[in-house]
This record gives C-alpha cells, structure tokens and sequence, in this order.
C-alpha cells in the first residue's frame, strides 16, 4: 500500500532538525519502499506491505524517536484516504486560490473532525471551515498573514500546512496504487 506518513514537531523554529536524506534513509532501512520525502516538513511518501495502520504509526514515531533523538507525531494517510479526502472535499475548495488561502488540517487519532470543530474560529463573510473525514478544511479571504497566525504559520510567510498537505496530496494521488 502507498502512504503519506506526516510528521509534526520537526524542522520547525529551528528544533528538532533532521535532514530530508537522512529521513529517506531511516524510512528505507525499516524496508520500506519507493520512498521520497516532500520539502523539509518531514512528509514521506512510501509504500509498506503493513496493513495495520496504528502499528505503523507507532513503528515509525519509534524508529524517528530512535534514529534522531527526537519525539515527532506522525499522521498516516494512505493513499486511498487521501483520495476520498480530496473527492469529500466541499465544492469549490481550492478553486480560486489567487482570492482564498485553502487550508487542509489532518487530525491525528483519536481527535475526529467534529471535535476539532469546536475550537475553530471562523468570521462570518472571512472564512469558512469545514469538518471532512479525519480532516478539517479552511478557505480565508482574509490576508494569508491572518489565516497564517492562526495556523502555526511564521510571519516570514513561508509555507503553510495547508500549502505543503496540498502537494503532498497531490504527490500521493499521483502514485500508482
């Protein structure tokens, strides 16, 4: 099976660095295959013959904790989750991103989208969110430097979440099953 394996807490605010080569390898030696890593958010495409995702999850938040002296936690999608996330997606998400900064937020069990709504904030005529499945879904028309804030995103306006899941996604539903 093809997976994404996001991982949280590393090369952020300079902590908790690790080398993208170093991270490719580490993925490698624990077998798995066609591994490629997606700028220095510490996102891995790979494929795994494991069909229990949780152990996985587990293995690998190990092997990183392990291999870099560092606690990172991991978010797997499989490829057909990733599918059905992008098919679930509302109409329009990510249509006009010239006008709307898009924002995809994958939750990490046992948080579900409905939980996790609770706490979003969105301003009548600025922004919507949207619960999907494991997913929750933002479109802002506010400056990118707002929606950034309230997502983790640096005031130098580099890459937000939203930005990197999105080529993620997009590297993932590219792959041959």
């Amino acid at each position: 099976s093809q997976y994404v394996a996001l991982l949280r807490g590393i090369n952020v605010g300079g902590k908790n660095l690790i080398n993208m080569t170093e991270l490719k390898i580490c993925f490698e030696q624990q077998g798995f295959r066609d591994v490629t890593t997606y700028i220095q958010s510490g996102n891995v495409l790979f494929k795994s013959g494991e069909a229990a995702p949780a152990q996985l999850t587990r293995r690998i938040e190990a092997v990183v904790a392990e291999t870099f002296s560092c606690r990172a936690s991991v978010v797997l999608c499989s490829q057909q989750q990733m599918r059905d996330i992008v098919e679930r997606a509302p109409q329009g998400f990510g249509a006009h991103p010239a006008e709307y900064r898009y924002d995809a937020i994958f939750l990490k069990e046992p948080l579900t989208a409905s939980t996790a709504m609770k706490s979003v904030l969105t301003r009548q005529g600025v922004d919507q969110a949207h619960a999907g499945i494991g997913t929750l879904g933002r479109g802002c028309a506010e400056a990118a430097e707002r929606t950034g804030r309230h997502l983790g995103r640096g005031r130098d306006g580099g890459h937000g979440e939203g930005d990197v899941l999105a080529g993620v996604g997009r590297a993932v539903l590219d792959q041959d099953a």
